[in-house]
């Protein structure tokens, strides 16, 4: 595995467009997989929660990273989840054919391998022995996916990983500045890039060596992400970063059907707001206006640093 299709900058955690009946949108996520490549994006992850991959049949997750691997036709690495199943059985089969999509690397979550209540030993066993089940050959990475529950791996158990030299991306969602330097020491020198999920640390976290940003607010402007990213030791650059932080409030407003919404209205997406994991009541006029003066905002932002 060439470890150059893991490039350093914001990797979109992708929607998925649904049309009005409740079905994928292949048409609306070919042309959203066009805007996050168009806005800088350097890989995209596809089929992650943000995707509401736990509202997708297992065929779905499949054919949704066929079409962005499609979509995407090289210009930028797709990842996607693999590892969604109830059983065991069904995790190990459905990464395995998650790979044949062709996906430059198949994305484990880590609360699949113990429960909250069980130790991390019991997790790393378990880790072990589906990776001896899955195919050698599969590139892999790690997402601390906060649903059903948040698994932050152990450093000890980071280092072990990373030194199978198997892993090449870890979508952190630690969301402490102290504890990505440990995690970046833990993982020098291995095949295993870090890239962090969290805005307000994302800054400083580039400055120690953090290869990236994966989180939910490239759904709203992926630009300026890419911009912070390829220009964090630039003078003046800490302002996006406060902005940045204060827009991830957006995160909260009944998200993903607010960025979807967004995309829509200042973006001029031609995809629907349908979700299947909410019901739509919460979409009120309030929330719209709130979107569309969220737009202006960072359309003033994006102008300041001639995006």
């Amino acid at each position: 595995m060439d470890i150059k299709k893991f490039p350093g900058g914001v990797w979109p955690v992708m929607l998925t467009p649904f049309r009005p009946d409740g079905k994928v949108d292949y048409k609306g996520l070919e042309k959203l997989t066009d805007w996050y490549i168009e806005k800088g994006s350097s890989g995209l992850f596809a089929v992650c929660q943000s995707s509401e991959m736990f509202f997708l049949e297992r065929e779905e997750r499949l054919e949704i990273a066929r079409a962005v691997v499609e979509y995407a036709a090289g210009r930028v690495p797709v990842i996607a989840c693999g590892n969604i199943g109830a059983r065991e059985s069904e995790r190990i089969e459905e990464t395995n054919q998650m790979a044949e999509t062709g996906v430059d690397a198949v994305i484990l979550v880590t609360n699949s391998f113990a429960a909250a209540e069980e130790c991390d030993t019991v997790w790393m066993a378990r880790c072990e022995s589906f990776l001896k089940e899955i195919r050698e050959d599969i590139p892999l990475g790690f997402y601390e996916c906060p649903y059903p529950y948040k698994r932050l791996i152990s450093l000890d158990n980071l280092k072990k990983c990373a030194g199978t030299e198997r892993f090449y991306f870890l979508k952190d969602t630690c969301c402490d500045l102290k504890l990505l330097k440990k995690r970046l020491a833990a993982v020098k020198d291995t095949n295993l890039k870090v890239y962090n999920a969290n805005s307000a640390t994302l800054l400083d976290s580039l400055l120690c060596g953090v290869h990236g940003f994966s989180g939910v607010m490239a759904n709203f402007h992926a630009d300026l992400y890419a911009y912070l990213c390829s220009h964090a030791e630039d003078e003046g650059i800490r302002l996006l970063q406060d902005y940045l932080t204060v827009a991830a409030w957006a995160e909260c407003k009944y998200y993903p059907m607010n960025a979807k919404y967004y995309l829509q209205k200042c973006e001029k997406l031609p995809i629907e707001v349908y979700c299947r994991k909410l019901d739509g009541k919460e979409m009120n006029d309030t929330l719209r206006s709130e979107m569309e003066m969220f737009c202006e905002l960072t359309a003033m932002i994006k102008g300041r640093y001639g995006l």
